[in-house]
């Protein structure tokens, strides 16, 4: 009894782990770099997650461009 007990509290935890943020009641979005050159993608950045205040810095950040290539931040 006590393993099955053990079990379903691991899973419980491993499951809330994963949508911690929603849980919180935050803002939460999840976020990557996108490399466009003549607005076409070519390139695409490791996605992360961000809530609250960490997702508006991101957001903030303005698309820069060198050698004809634009990189941006995209949320969704």
């Amino acid at each position: 009894m006590k393993r099955k007990l053990l079990y379903a509290a691991g899973f419980i935890m491993l499951t809330c782990s994963f949508n911690a943020c929603e849980l919180l009641g935050g803002n939460c979005k999840t976020c990557q770099t996108v490399s466009y050159e003549n607005d076409y993608p070519i390139a695409y950045g490791n996605e992360s997650q961000f809530c609250d205040e960490e997702l508006l810095a991101i957001k903030a950040i303005p698309p820069s461009t060198s050698g004809g290539v634009t990189t941006q931040w995209e949320c969704y």
